[in-house]
């Protein structure tokens, strides 16, 4: 998954408490091995080498778990009007933070109509999918940590765990409270500051966190090139630093952090405050820090 993979339990014999911290590292691995863009030998790379050469008369049968991931993920495009992509890698894939590269105005115009969720013809009963377009790759990043850290959760509550914290990179669930307290997750400071920007106590719930400052790179005019990139233009979104969204499955909450930040602020906002389950804290690039309606800001 490309970050670091943080377990919490307590539970009352030590060596199982053990036993249970290493199966859900084995299970980390699983699905990172399954939904990895980067290993060839993933379900997600084969899927992406063969899903455009079927058609709807020969779809690519799929697992009913890349299904229930498309399907959510295709919720999300509908329910944001395509903010939430997973399709974006089609051009998003040429960018090289690393070295600092980005695709040219050329492969951008080439790419840019391959964009697009409506590509990804599923059929969640039968478990198939096909590409309508030849040019579509998917990359399942803006979910499948969040669902990770959900499955792990799922794992510890069911072997009788009450209290647990798994985090992934920016993507936590806690399962009950830290023994009679709150659990305390703090979102980092944007752009390279140390420290933590805001802690929030949470039981029972998830939290996921996007920012522009985990893969990026300034560009040759000194802008700020991330990873986050809105799907109607190919480029990085450009408003805000930092979304944190507050539910009860990192399912949700990892897809939604992506679409607010993409959305930007105000549109941001207003899906959340549409959103009973859910909350959301924004820093802006200019760090102004905003927050849903079912929040309240510290004082």
């Amino acid at each position: 998954m490309g970050t670091r993979v943080n377990v919490t339990l307590w539970y009352k014999d030590a060596a199982r408490a053990r036993q249970l911290s290493a199966q859900v590292m084995t299970e980390m691995r699983r699905i990172d091995a399954t939904y990895s863009p980067y290993q060839d030998s993933s379900d997600l790379s084969q899927m992406n080498r063969a899903a455009a050469k079927r058609h709807a008369a020969d779809p690519l049968p799929i697992s009913p778990e890349m299904s229930r991931l498309l399907d959510k993920s295709l919720y999300y495009g509908r329910l944001t009007d395509g903010a939430f992509d997973i399709t974006y890698a089609s051009l998003a894939r040429y960018y090289d933070y690393r070295a600092g590269k980005q695709p040219s105005d050329a492969q951008r115009e080439q790419l840019l109509p391959a964009i697009d969720y409506h590509h990804v013809k599923l059929d969640n009963v039968a478990h198939t999918v096909y590409y309508s377009q030849p040019q579509v790759y998917v990359d399942l990043g803006g979910i499948a940590k969040g669902y990770a850290v959900d499955r792990a959760i799922e794992l510890l509550r069911s072997a009788g765990v009450q209290h647990a914290s798994v985090s992934a990179g920016g993507d936590s669930r806690v399962l009950g409270d830290r023994r009679g307290r709150p659990w305390m997750v703090g979102i980092k400071q944007p752009r390279g500051a140390e420290g933590v920007a805001i802690t929030v106590p949470l039981t029972d719930s998830a939290i996921s966190t996007s920012g522009d400052y985990e893969r990026y790179f300034i560009g040759a005019e000194g802008e700020w090139i991330h990873h986050i990139i809105n799907p109607r233009t190919g480029k990085s979104s450009g408003e805000l630093a930092s979304v944190s969204i507050i539910g009860p499955d990192g399912f949700d909450t990892d897809a939604l952090s992506t679409s607010v930040f993409v959305l930007g602020a105000d549109k941001g906002l207003a899906l959340i405050n549409q959103l009973p389950a859910f909350d959301a804290i924004l820093i802006t690039r200019a760090g102004k820090v905003r927050y849903s309606n079912g929040l309240t800001a510290p004082e």
